[in-house]
């Protein structure tokens, strides 16, 4: 079936405009959506007078579309991060329990899961501890946070977990043993250190 300039637009933007991207307020990728209608457009009047029915230019103009989108979805980075996932999911463990866990999948390889159940232990730990307040759905971000506020000499060394931990979910980052290592040994700093208490941090 021949396609037209006009179809191989219309189809670019039902692609472009698929939920895949998000729910944003207008961006780059809705800019470049216009531009790209635009430019269908003025290449589909400026071919009609020249190939026959525009049919083979439309053609064109929507392999090129499709390779485009292509491109796009492959370079999108993967964290459309208006809301980062929770750090606890499923049964709930003790801080022991996600140590054991983290230390298992480390000595099989599975770098990923080792550090995520290391965070997982870290959060649990400082909840048992009363460091920070128990709460169901806390992120990463807010762990380190939160925590950083009781332990402020650790505030660095918790946002690198949390940087960690959030880069292995979304993919942004392959996990690797130097990853498991520093959660490691974050862990372990964090299990040692002495939350400062409000009077102590006035001094």
């Amino acid at each position: 079936m021949d396609v037209t300039g006009e179809e191989g637009r219309r189809r670019a933007i039902e692609e472009l405009s698929d939920p895949l991207y998000g729910k944003s307020e207008p961006s780059l990728l809705d800019r470049f959506l216009n531009w790209l209608g635009e430019l269908l457009d003025r290449l589909a009047s400026a071919g009609a007078g020249v190939i026959p029915g525009g049919w083979l230019l439309g053609l064109v103009l929507l392999v090129v579309a499709v390779l485009v989108i292509a491109l796009i979805v492959y370079l999108r980075p993967s964290r459309n991060r208006g809301v980062e996932p929770p750090l606890h999911k499923g049964a709930v463990r003790t801080a022991a329990d996600h140590r054991a866990l983290s230390d298992q999948a480390e000595a099989r390889g599975d770098f990923a899961e080792a550090v995520t159940e290391r965070l997982r232990a870290i959060s649990v730990d400082l909840e048992e501890r009363a460091i920070v307040a128990p709460r169901p759905g806390r992120t990463a971000t807010e762990l380190a946070a939160e925590a950083a506020r009781s332990l402020p000499g650790q505030a660095q060394g918790l946002d690198e977990g949390a940087r960690l931990f959030n880069d292995v979910v979304y993919g942004d980052r392959v996990a690797t043993t130097e990853s498991a290592r520093t959660m490691r040994e974050l862990d372990v700093r964090l299990s040692a250190a002495r939350p400062v208490l409000d009077d102590e941090g006035a001094r």
